[in-house]
């Protein structure tokens, strides 16, 4: 008989259009594995909303494999010495995992390979970052030119099935019980707003179902926080319940004519992962040294001002909005947070990288590479980023986008307040008592943040 394999899942969790699992398949017997590593992230281990995704995610895994036979084998530690543990005790010599881009999971995959023959393959990304190159083979920093490259070689490779048959060990080796790793929220459990989301590789395909009819009205849709107008799948594509590839594949074919500004929204995960690729620390380190120097607010103040946005109290409807849709749901709509990002960043004078920890806390798709490049995009910070001086006007924002329902839907004080009042209450004189008053005016925020600016 064949020596049995391990197949390590991260950020990978599906079976379909896994090649790791297919590889591992076609060689022996497949011990599927995944080892909770909270000490290789450091500071970047999961947040409270990725955790209670996970509990799910990998509750549905479970269940995929039961009904091909197989196990899920659940560890807790170091990821190196569980894997190596875990070999020594079935007998394995190989290890079969999908390769993963943040920099603690590059370190993993060094030290496994330290250890025992591990085979790494793609699936993450719709391509590998190294394989989109300039003219002159050097690697993009900029999303326009890195898009037009990575198009000329898309689309990607055709998805694989699910195999039909995985082979088990004889005797399974033991597990972790899910249960005991407490990834859910008890004591408060404040997830009770996370039931309108389906963790898990069934959940992923349904969200895609639900919005391949609606791809043509995706470029103006995508923009209006009062509509359900994007996909929805970015938790899924995080967690790797959904492959690049087959989304892309399913939007190509449903709508070819109007796919492109979502297959380029797609590519921008991608891109994401081509600078976390090149730079390791992009979610701690500006992407321009130059705004080391950059003034930011701290003390007491500023702390009672960062609190306000978290909890949606800065007095500016959509900003409000967005942080209780966050809190509710561990999900806010994509213009709202650029929205909310920019308010605390440019507004408040608060440092990007205190803005996305909380996101990261916070958000059931925090994905290192997007977290960290979206949020120096807004700060102005990063190598591909939009100006410091450029700021999100959110009173124009929010009637520009028509987020009046989405306001009221979030802001219950603000329910009765007209439609020509809602995006800024206080302005019309039509604010209730029980919301606060604004932190600080426009104005004066922009006079503040563009001073600061002077600095850099």
């Amino acid at each position: 008989m064949a020596d049995p394999v391990l197949l390590w899942f991260r950020q990978d969790l599906r079976l379909a259009d896994q090649v790791a699992l297919v590889a591992a398949a076609g060689e022996g017997p497949v011990v599927p594995v995944y080892v909770l590593d909270d000490a290789a992230p450091g500071d970047w281990r999961i947040g409270g909303a990725q955790r209670w995704w996970l509990h799910h995610s990998l509750t549905a895994l479970a269940e995929a494999l039961k009904a091909k036979g197989v196990p899920l084998i659940l560890r807790r530690g170091d990821s190196a010495d569980e894997i190596a543990r875990l070999a020594a005790e079935v007998g394995a010599r190989r290890v079969h995992a999908l390769h993963h881009l943040e920099p603690w999971w590059r370190a993993a995959e060094a030290a496994v390979a330290g250890r025992l023959d591990l085979c790494l393959h793609d699936g993450t990304r719709l391509l590998p970052p190294e394989r989109v190159l300039t003219g002159t083979g050097g690697r993009y920093r900029m999303f326009t030119a890195f898009w037009r490259a990575l198009e000329q070689q898309m689309p990607p490779p055709a998805p694989l099935p699910a195999p039909k048959r995985i082979e088990a060990v004889a005797r399974p080796p033991a597990s972790d019980r899910l249960a005991d790793w407490a990834l859910l929220p008890t004591k408060p459990d404040w997830a009770g707003g996370f039931a309108e989301w389906t963790p898990g590789e069934a959940g992923a395909t349904a969200e895609l179902d639900r919005f391949l009819p609606a791809l043509a009205d995706y470029g103006v849709a995508r923009n209006l926080p009062s509509q359900t107008g994007t996909s929805r799948l970015s938790p899924h594509l995080h967690h790797g319940e959904i492959s690049p590839a087959t989304v892309w594949h399913r939007a190509a074919a449903a709508d070819r004519g109007h796919a492109g500004p979502f297959l380029r929204e797609l590519a921008w995960r991608d891109f994401t992962g081509n600078i976390i690729d090149q730079y390791g620390d992009y979610g701690d380190r500006n992407g321009r040294a130059a705004y080391d120097a950059m003034p930011w607010r701290t003390g007491k103040a500023a702390d009672a001002d960062f609190n306000a946005w978290t909890k949606g109290r800065t007095g500016y409807p959509i900003v409000d909005a967005g942080m209780r849709q966050l809190w509710a749901t561990g999900w806010m709509h994509n213009r709202v947070r650029m929205i909310a990002a920019s308010f605390v960043i440019k507004h408040l004078l608060i440092d990007w990288r205190r803005g996305e920890r909380w996101y990261w806390d916070t958000l059931v798709d925090a994905d290192y590479g997007n977290n960290s490049v979206n949020w120096q995009w807004v700060a102005g910070t990063g190598i591909d980023s939009n100006p410091f001086g450029r700021m999100m006007a959110p009173l124009v924002q929010s009637p520009k986008f028509d987020a009046g329902d989405y306001i009221r839907t979030w802001v219950p004080e603000l329910a009765d307040v007209p439609d020509a009042a809602i995006h800024d209450p206080h302005g019309a004189g039509l604010a209730p008592a029980a919301y606060p008053a604004p932190l600080i005016g426009h104005r004066e925020a922009r006079e503040r943040a563009l001073a600061a600016a002077k600095r850099v």
